[in-house]
């Protein structure tokens, strides 16, 4: 199987590594508009050779597009204006309407799946790329109705090969369950980071951060140029999850203005959940909250 990765980073570059492992992929054409990435990539063994974006979607069999979620709106129409009809293009972006929607009407529409595996660090680059990163992890699969059947097989396959299990939504279903699993611990952890760097004696109090500051705000440290686009792409389901977050801690901060340790304790308790939802119990959740995590949790 004949594969061109375009973006060499941590999700692009983690999946050749584990589709060359498996030997899902025989031969992998690399794409990189950094060239010194690319260079990277190649040293690493991330890719067999460095090519052109047109002339790697012309040779491959599977296209996985693996750039920041602007530049796959720019570019996925060009891939399926290029690519034969035969091959598969295969995005692995975090959000899924808009880019679903820029080739709704595209001939070719049929041979693109949009996905999301839900694996990744706060790294970035081709020497962030590790192997295994996507064992036991899931996979979402959107629109898979709008796709051929042989394409969205060969994708099924590949994901398959990675140890993902898949779960199927609509674009807007993935957009508004990511807005609160993905997108808004990462926001919130922006928010810390910066809370905590517009403290005057901040210094000290880096030096006295222990393992749960560092766990809380590692995801700070992820690539502005991927996660803003996100951000912007799903602004408004964002914004929802932000108004929920912010309502939970105007409560949290309301139980500790009014000296209510009845409140704190019952806020601190209904937290408490999220460990039988993490190991696999789902009895203590409303059917609409585990509706929102089931899919993240395995």
């Amino acid at each position: 199987m004949k594969l061109a990765v375009i973006g060499l980073g941590l999700i692009g570059g983690s999946m050749a590594k584990d589709l060359r492992r498996t030997r899902f992929a025989t031969d992998i054409i690399g794409v990189d508009d950094n060239p010194e990435s690319a260079q990277l990539a190649l040293r690493l063994g991330i890719a067999d050779r460095i090519s052109s974006l047109e002339i790697a979607v012309k040779e491959a069999d599977i296209v996985i597009v693996a750039i920041p979620v602007d530049k796959i709106v720019r570019l996925l129409p060009y891939i399926l204006d290029h690519i034969p009809a035969s091959t598969t293009v295969i995005d692995v972006g975090s959000t899924k309407r808009e880019i679903a929607g820029v080739v709704k009407g595209h001939t070719l529409r049929g041979n693109f799946i949009p996905s999301h595996p839900m694996a990744g660090t706060e790294n970035s680059g081709p020497a962030a790329a590790v192997e295994n990163l996507f064992d036991g992890k899931i996979c979402i699969i959107c629109d898979h109705d709008k796709c051929r059947p042989q394409h969205l097989a060969l994708a099924e396959k590949m994901y398959q090969s990675l140890g993902m299990p898949i779960a199927y939504m609509t674009s807007d279903e993935q957009d508004h369950t990511s807005a609160f699993i993905s997108h808004l611990p990462h926001a919130t952890s922006f928010v810390l980071a910066n809370a905590v760097l517009a403290i005057e004696d901040r210094n000290i109090i880096f030096d006295l951060a222990s393992g749960g500051f560092q766990s809380t705000v590692r995801l700070a440290k992820s690539s502005p140029e991927m996660w803003a686009p996100i951000f912007w792409q799903n602004r408004d389901y964002i914004c929802e999850a932000l108004e929920v977050y912010i309502h939970h801690l105007e409560e949290f901060k309301e139980s500790l203005n009014n000296s209510d340790d009845k409140q704190l304790s019952e806020l601190i308790v209904s937290a408490n959940k999220i460990r039988g939802v993490l190991d696999g119990d789902n009895s203590s959740l409303t059917k609409n909250e585990e509706t929102i995590i089931k899919f993240y949790t395995k």
